[in-house]
Parts: C-alpha cells; sequence; structure tokens
C-alpha cells in the first residue's frame, strides 16, 4: 500500500460494497491516508481487509446487505461499540438488473431500489446519529453518468441512480441547516472497469469490451479505473473540500459534456 499524506489520521469510515471495484479501491485510499476503514458487503471481503492490515493500514470487515435495515442497525452499533465515532460513508454498493422496461419483472426493478435507493436512505438515516455525535463528517454517495441521462434497456438502475443524485442534496440541505458539520456529495462515474459490467450484459459469450466502447463513447478513448473515484472519495472524505456540499462530482471521461 503506498504511502498517503496522512489527511484522514484519527478518522473511521464505513464504505459498503468494499468486496471489489470502486468499494475496494475506496477502502485502500481511505486506510493509505490514515483512516480506520469498516468494509462491508454481501460477498467476502476478509481478503480485502487483510491486505489493508498487512500494507499498514487498519481495516475490518463485516457482511452486510444494504437493503436490510436490521443489518444497518447492527454495523453501526459495533462501530459505536468499537471507535465511538463514524466520520466518513461512503455509500458504494450497487446492482445493475438490465432489461427493456416491458420485460423487466417488478421483483426486478424492487430489487435495483432496495439495494441502490433504499440502502443509501437507510445508510445516511442510521449513521446520521453517530457522525453528528461526534461533531460532523462527509457523507459521499456514488451515484452514476446514468443518474445524469438516460440509458436503453437500464431504465431501472437510471431511474435509482437519479434518485441518489436529488437525495444526496436534500441530504445535504438538512445538514447544513442543522449545522452539524456533515457533508454530502456524490459521484458519478463513467466507463470504470469494475465486475459490474458482468451484470449489464448477463449471458452473452463474451464479456462487455470496455477498451472498444470507450473509444466508442469516451472523448478521453479509454476506460476509468477503479483508483480514479477512489481518489474522489479521499477528496470528498478530506477537509480538502470543506467547502463542498450537495455536489456531484462527474468523472466519466468526458462522456456527459459531449460525443466524439
Amino acid at each position: 500500500m503506498k504511502e498517503g499524506k496522512g489527511r484522514l489520521v484519527g478518522k473511521v469510515a464505513l464504505v459498503t460494497g468494499a468486496a471489489s471495484g470502486i468499494g475496494r479501491a475506496a477502502a485502500e485510499g481511505l486506510a493509505r491516508e490514515g483512516a480506520g476503514v469498516i468494509l462491508s458487503d454481501v460477498q467476502s471481503g476478509e481478503e480485502v481487509a487483510a491486505g489493508i492490515r498487512n500494507a499498514g493500514g487498519q481495516a475490518v470487515f463485516q457482511h452486510h446487505d444494504v437493503a436490510d435495515e436490521g443489518a444497518w442497525q447492527d454495523v453501526l452499533a459495533n462501530i459505536s461499540r468499537s471507535y465511538g465515532r463514524l466520520d466518513v460513508l461512503v455509500n458504494n454498493a450497487g446492482i445493475v438488473v438490465p432489461g427493456s422496461v416491458t420485460d423487466l419483472s417488478l421483483e426486478a426493478w424492487r430489487r435495483q431500489m432496495a439495494v441502490n435507493v433504499d440502502g443509501v436512505f437507510l445508510g445516511v438515516k442510521i449513521s446520521l446519529p453517530l457522525m453528528r455525535r461526534t461533531g460532523g463528517g462527509s457523507i459521499i454517495n456514488i451515484s452514476s453518468i446514468a443518474g445524469l441521462r438516460g440509458a436503453p434497456n437500464l431504465s431501472a438502475y437510471c431511474a435509482s441512480k437519479g434518485a441518489v443524485r436529488l437525495f444526496t442534496k436534500s441530504v445535504a440541505l438538512e445538514c447544513a441547516a442543522a449545522r452539524d458539520g456533515i457533508r454530502c456529495n456524490s459521484i458519478h462515474p463513467g466507463i470504470i472497469d469494475t465486475p459490474i459490467w458482468g451484470q449489464v450484459a448477463p449471458g452473452q459469450n463474451a464479456p462487455v469490451d470496455l477498451d472498444a466502447l470507450s473509444v466508442m463513447r469516451v472523448p478521453l478513448r479509454r476506460k476509468g479505473v477503479p483508483e480514479d473515484i477512489a481518489s474522489a472519495v479521499v477528496f470528498l472524505a478530506s477537509d480538502d473540500s470543506s467547502y463542498m456540499t450537495g455536489e456531484e462530482m462527474v468523472i466519466d471521461g468526458g462522456m456527459t459534456i459531449g460525443s466524439i
């Protein structure tokens, strides 16, 4: 693990969906800056947490279904007992169930909303009291460029990520009005090389060719990597972003500003 600048020494951070992809990179980035990190996921993240510890960081893993309110209460109770504080919440866990609007089942629609929207709502609702107890912090919700514009066969995913975008802004205003020292921002990744692309086109004979897709759709003509998003997470978690709240950070190689 590379040595960081120590911007988060003494802070405690919770990252959901941290077993792989953006969540893993975010947890590693926060730990590099000195934060104690709780990694949560429905998949096992023990190996990721062990890797952070072996590199000199502080990390533990806890199994966690973000759509389960009781699971959130258990996770926050454990954090309160073990650390007595929570300074950074990264709501990263998310799923994609593609399908045309006429073919998508109500069950699939509701499952995406449960993980992508309810999970973010529950994370904020249940984490805020502990964050407020210690005088503030940073909430970072991972949305998507799909939360900024539509995409065919991804109507449920776009709707869920659009909800995250506006929920973030409302929470930011509530916290500002409460003068609780908590900022809330969203990040909107574009084409990032993560396992979620296996959910976008399941059952295909070959995985999505992200390099070819990026050349066609990304002005910078390359895909992003999880570390691109992790760097933004660290920035929003630190005092470097102390005057930012309710903002949306778009990290997409220029996809949403024009076409090539």
